[in-house]
């Protein structure tokens, strides 16, 4: 890659940090990975750069020699270390980096120093939509819903196994909980440690299973659930239960429900963030001379004043009269925008009281 442009293929400037050299890196690699369906290309591309700038010295030699880097002894990025899912000729300092993908060490089939040890997996979240009525989104509301879901098997606790049953070693994974398998990526075939499907990580297995889960520690169900909606939410945004999502095993947390709103819109009001605007009409004469009108707003009917001479288009603003804030204390404004409502077919008294007017 001798001429390349490292800093471009970053995304970052030549007066970067090592931190933000970093953070880029970590970006382009979630983005690229192979094993997530990115391009092989620019994901070596990106770890040639990372390897050169993240080195002091192979920085400066970069930054004095520019193209000529490969040819001045700088050395671009060694592929030669990847051999037999090994790790040894690159100095990416991937401890540092923390986990991509489940881990960067583990896909080079080394630890980067951390422990090794099997982790629950959290179940998986739930994403579903709420709907809601425009007046229960400005107010709140308490809704009953019912979720599928994968319910953790109250029979054997969600463990799998039937009581009683005979604890054994997990054959597969030899108690360790862990396995390894081969992945395919660009540097070829990389060995690499993943959770035991069997046992989920925990080195054991059970002579019987349960007989109403069938070993799963979980089944397939419904459950009921109220949900209490916070006054002010709108469209587009989303309420998050913890661990009300599928249940995976055993000691693992089940994931999140996570319920994204949806209000049907109103016939008689438009609301903008906390703001409600409607509209209304009035009459020549109380547009001339002024009156006191009713209005409807989202709390009810209030009073507003027509100062005399009002222009059709006038919009008056009702304080505190909109959306409760969702986070903080208060409430919108209510806008109302009148129009001046002018009539057909006047009789001849009325056309010549008009005519009589001096405007």
């Amino acid at each position: 890659m001798a001429g390349k442009d490292y800093y471009g293929v970053l995304g970052v400037s030549k007066n970067a940090s090592q931190e933000e050299i970093k953070i880029a890196f970590r970006k382009l690699a979630h983005q690229h990975h192979p094993d997530k369906g990115g391009d092989p290309e620019k994901f070596k591309e990106a770890s040639e750069a990372y390897q050169v700038l993240s080195n002091e010295q192979k920085r400066k030699q970069y930054d004095q020699f520019g193209s000529n880097f490969n040819n001045m002894g700088g050395g671009g990025f060694d592929f030669s270390g990847f051999q037999n899912g090994g790790f040894s000729g690159a100095n990416m300092d991937f401890d540092d980096l923390g986990d991509l993908f489940g881990g960067i060490g583990d896909m080079f089939g080394f630890s980067s120093g951390r422990s090794r040890s099997s982790r629950a997996v959290k179940g998986e979240n739930i994403e579903a939509i709420l709907p809601l009525d425009f007046m229960e989104a400005i107010f709140g509301v308490e809704k009953e819903i019912l979720v599928d879901k994968n319910i953790k098997c109250e029979k054997c606790n969600g463990v799998g196994a039937e009581a009683g049953s005979k604890v054994e070693k997990c054959k597969t994974c030899k108690g360790t909980g862990r396995v390894f398998k081969v992945q395919r990526t660009i540097f070829g075939a990389m060995q690499s440690e993943a959770i035991c499907p069997d046992c989920n990580g925990e080195g054991q297995t059970y002579s019987k299973k349960c007989s109403k889960c069938q070993g799963h520690g979980f089944y397939k169900g419904q459950e009921k659930l109220k949900v209490k909606i916070p006054a002010g939410i709108n469209e587009g945004e989303s309420i998050r239960l913890a661990g009300k999502g599928h249940f995976n095993y055993k000691n693992a947390p089940a994931g999140d429900l996570i319920l994204r709103i949806r209000v049907t819109p109103s016939p008689d009001f438009k609301r903008i963030n906390y703001d409600i605007y409607s509209k209304a009409k009035i009459n020549i004469k109380q547009a001339i001379l002024g009156d006191k009108v009713k209005i409807n707003t989202v709390h009810g009917e209030v009073v507003l004043k027509i100062p005399e001479g009002t222009q059709s288009g006038t919009t008056f603003k009702i304080k505190g009269k909109g959306v409760p804030k969702l986070r903080g204390v208060g409430s919108g404004d209510h806008f109302v925008e009148v129009s001046v409502f002018i009539p057909k077919g006047l009789s001849k008294k009325d056309k010549k009281n008009l005519e009589e007017i001096k405007l």
